[in-house]
């Protein structure tokens, strides 16, 4: 099967924590501290490999993590920085957020390698706090957290031509006889599972990429069959082609095949249906006609030119017309040049994965005071030096920014009156 999306859960690595040593030398009795700095956490990075075509390395492991920064050492040696997680994906996949659904990035244009979770900083050692009140401080600074976050992947073909129909259309046969694709063809439905890439040349050079998308049935925009799996292909061409068998092989009508078709890309997506789109009638060789009878491929132009359609004729199997739809498709392509699709991003994992513990605020009514405290809080305070007026105005920013402040206010505390913070106790005055 063919593996164009997969759910996976990434993890950068967490920062090394900061050492907390002194210096100890035979003639140096009171040395100083000099615990090194924690290195940081390896980052989690997307890279587009040309090789790769598929996701199908993500089909059977379902968590992939970066390194973690190793802890500081004494004699201010720094940590071991964490290796970064790289990991190749094909041009055009998506990575969204799995929860929303949101575009983290898209791996095309000129996102070719992005970083989409940064590790950890490493934390502080003791030497970075010493001071002349505190010429022996005994703490050092917790690394930051790694970050996790389940992702989405989906690939979306960069291709500039999509050829859409139903089966047995002759899709297949059309890519193998204009590029370099070999697909398999045969007379049964669903011969195509997955998209085949190829590449049109013209003499004079120049050229595009054309994309044989599987067959599609009715009801594919509700995901019936691989309808979805299918259909996102479609989203980055500029230029449709839409066979139809004219010959009628299979029973079917043509007319009526035109409209389903261009029914599920309606359904799917507008910005879809709306593209330049070539109805091509094809198997011309095989179209027969009594005395009388009306030509399909004259049906066909009947129909759909007075709606705006460009209809044109061919034989995929003797290439009589192939060569015509060519040279007509790079014109579109060339009067749509701008209109190649890059999905902006919507969602910025630092803003919704990044430490986000909760706190609690009460009020005390026997010692008459207020109380913060939870996770968050008692981390912050494992890293700041509240003894040095930097640390202390820095510890006010957060609880400030952090939302505390309100929650506490909405209690009914007022200027004048006590809170407390673990073992801390603080006068609350407002700005």
């Amino acid at each position: 099967m063919f593996a164009d999306k997969a759910r996976i859960i990434i993890r950068s690595g967490k920062g090394g924590d900061g050492h907390v040593s002194f210096r100890r030398e035979k003639y140096v009795p009171a040395g100083g501290p000099d615990g090194g700095d924690g290195g940081d956490g390896g980052s989690v990075i997307f890279q587009v490999d040309h090789g790769v075509n598929t996701l199908s390395d993500f089909r059977f492991k379902r968590k992939f993590s970066a390194e973690d920064g190793k802890e500081g050492a004494k004699k201010r040696m720094h940590g071991k920085n964490g290796k970064d997680l790289i990991l190749k994906v094909p041009e055009g996949t998506v990575v969204k957020d799995a929860k929303s659904g949101k575009v983290i990035v898209d791996m095309s244009g000129e996102n070719s390698r992005v970083t989409i979770l940064k590790g950890g900083h490493g934390g502080n050692g003791n030497m970075h706090y010493a001071t002349s009140t505190m010429q022996a401080p005994k703490y050092a600074q917790p690394g930051q957290d790694a970050m996790e976050l389940e992702v989405l992947l989906e690939l979306k073909c960069i291709a500039d031509v999509g050829l859409v129909g139903f089966p047995n259309a002759g899709k297949s046969t059309l890519i193998s006889r204009v590029t370099n694709a070999k697909p398999e063809i045969a007379n049964y439905p669903f011969t195509t599972l997955q998209p085949h890439l190829g590449v049109v040349d013209f003499p004079d050079g120049g050229g595009f990429v054309m994309a044989d998308i599987p067959g599609l049935i009715e009801g594919a925009s509700e995901g019936v069959g691989l309808g979805h799996e299918f259909l996102r292909h479609i989203e980055r061409t500029r230029v449709l082609i839409h066979m139809v068998d004219a010959a009628g092989t299979d029973g079917r009508d043509p007319v009526e095949d035109v409209y389903s078709i261009n029914k599920e890309l309606e359904k799917y997506s507008s910005d879809v249906s709306k593209k330049p789109q070539i109805i091509v009638a094809n198997k011309t060789d095989a179209v027969q006609t009594e005395d009388g009878e009306e030509n399909p491929v004259e049906r066909i132009r009947k129909e759909f030119e007075p709606k705006g359609f460009e209809v044109m004729s061919v034989s995929a199997v003797t290439g009589e017309g192939v060569k015509e739809l060519m040279g007509r498709v790079r014109q579109l392509l060339n009067e749509h040049q701008d209109e190649k699709v890059v999905y902006e991003q919507e969602f910025f994992p630092e803003e919704h994965v990044a430490d986000k513990l909760p706190y609690d605020v009460s009020y005390d009514e026997k010692n008459d005071w207020y109380v913060l405290e939870g996770p968050r809080i008692e981390k912050m305070l494992g890293y700041t030096n509240l003894e040095s007026e930097k640390g202390f105005v820095f510890f006010q920013k957060f609880i400030r920014e952090s939302g505390a402040l309100e929650r506490l206010e909405a209690l009914g505390m007022e200027d004048g009156d006590t809170v407390k913070i673990y073992g801390f106790h603080f006068e609350y005055f407002k700005d």
